[in-house]
């Protein structure tokens, strides 16, 4: 939840002509991350909440890219510590799906 919250603070710098572009599609994929493992938490059975957990994974995937290209093509000097924060909720997502399997 707070990688949301620095996405939304990210985009929010964002010059007007870009809002509703990769700024939108950066909101969308870090809002999915959570929305994913909450979902899965809410599923059936430990095989849907690992598949749910593998959405999550995909979107912290697109969110690297984006804030990526955000730098790249400097909407944004620096993404702060998103960068960092992101791969710790990678690292969470990992260990959570392996435990599943376990």
């Amino acid at each position: 939840m707070t990688l949301v919250e620095q996405v939304y603070q990210i985009t929010a710098k964002f010059p007007a002509d870009e809002r509703y572009g990769l700024a939108q599609q950066l909101r969308r994929a870090a809002v999915s991350i959570p929305s994913n493992v909450a979902e899965g938490a809410g599923r059936s059975s430990t095989g849907e909440l690992g598949h749910y957990l593998g959405i999550a994974l995909g979107s912290a995937a697109e969110v690297e890219t984006q804030l990526e290209l955000a730098v790249r093509l400097k909407l944004v000097p620096d993404t702060g510590n998103a960068q960092s924060l992101l791969e710790e909720v990678r690292k969470q997502l990992i260990v959570f799906r392996r435990s599943l399997r376990t």
